[in-house]
């Protein structure tokens, strides 16, 4: 049986999608839907979709479209999730969940109800490097995890156009990237429950479009003009077991441009996952660095979302559960809108 897919939101991001769906046995791309019909004629011509849409709501309507990739604006994401799940589509929806804590929760009642499956977009979890890793945390090779630490530096790298607005994206760096290490290494962690968190949000730089000779990712509606997100933020968040996630992430800053650093600790081992997959553990009283050996050390994003995609059609047959529910999705809502209230308050947010 082959399961028939919409994807929702024809940007940069539904390429990922659109090409592990097209390389997935399983799966027959049969719809596009954009605002913009050249954009989803296009994306259609080239994956080989029989349909085009400019609302979202015609395609959900397709009694034979199993399941959906929502790829659109973070501020659409709950009212587009919700409205597939309502007409008995699965949904992948990408990170982060939606906006709002409200919206989050709409988002789980929705899905309780419809019995369909929702899988959150925190593409990371399903990178060749965490599967390694996941097979010693569950051996306890390491112990319990007390203390994380991610970063995410770019020096110049705000996209613009629907990133920068706060009213489309819900916010900037820490919405935009630092979802993605901030699940990772809760994760990673063992998902313990969220108990405060304290952030800073600053907004100097903007999108540094005078900056030349560099070239960078821009959105299709780039605006050097315009831009209403922070370009760096920071924080500290604590678990209810005792274990605490430093952070910080930017778009613009003057500082080396960094990439991605995520380093876990445990009692009885560490890990660095990024830049480069490392094991720090202890044997006969010899500290040991130990470097597997994988075609990917880094987190590999073709080879992420391809596992994604199979992982979300394995889901919808019946055969796994996703390994990103809703309720991860809520839990990492929860961070990172504390984290935007801690900075407006200017104090620690408890839960």
């Amino acid at each position: 049986m082959k399961y028939r897919i919409g994807v929702i939101g024809a940007g940069s991001i539904s390429e990922f999608h659109l090409d592990a769906y097209k390389a997935h046995p399983d799966v027959e791309i049969a719809a596009i839907c954009d605002m913009n019909e050249e954009r989803a004629r296009a994306k259609a011509d080239k994956y080989g979709a029989s349909r085009v849409y400019t609302d979202y709501r015609e395609l959900l309507s397709q009694p034979d479209i199993d399941g959906v990739s929502v790829c659109t604006w973070n501020n659409t994401h709950a009212e587009i999730s919700i409205a597939a799940l309502e007409a008995g589509k699965h949904v992948l929806v990408e990170k982060p969940l939606c906006k709002t804590m409200d919206e989050a929760f709409k988002v789980q009642e929705a899905v309780a109800k419809s019995g369909k499956v929702l899988q959150v977009g925190v593409v990371r979890r399903y990178g060749a490097n965490v599967d390694i890793l996941k097979r010693f945390i569950d051996d306890g090779e390491f112990g319990e995890f007390y203390y994380a630490k991610a970063s995410l530096l770019r020096r110049l790298g705000n996209p613009g156009g629907w990133f920068a607005d706060i009213e489309r994206s819900g916010g900037g760096p820490l919405i935009d990237l630092g979802v993605h290490v901030i699940d990772i290494c809760w994760y990673l962690m063992g998902k313990p429950k969220v108990k405060s968190v304290s952030g800073n949000t600053y907004k100097k730089l903007g999108n540094r479009a005078n900056v030349k000779h560099i070239e960078y990712y821009k959105a299709a509606d780039y605006d050097p003009s315009f831009n209403t997100v922070e370009d760096l933020a920071n924080a500290l968040i604590r678990f209810e077991n005792g274990a605490s996630l430093m952070v910080d992430v930017s778009f613009t800053l003057h500082g080396p441009q960094k990439g991605v650093e995520v380093s876990l600790y445990g009692e009885r081992g560490g890990i660095i996952l990024e830049p480069e997959l490392k094991i720090i553990t202890e044997k006969h009283d010899t500290i040991l660095e130990i470097t597997p050996q994988m075609d990917h050390p880094t987190f590999d994003f073709n080879q992420g979302f391809a596992n994604e995609i199979a992982w979300f059609v394995s889901a919808m047959k019946g055969e796994k559960e996703t390994l990103s529910p809703v309720e991860d999705g809520v839990e990492l809502m929860k961070m990172l809108t504390g984290i935007y209230e801690s900075a407006r308050l200017g104090k620690e947010i408890q839960f």
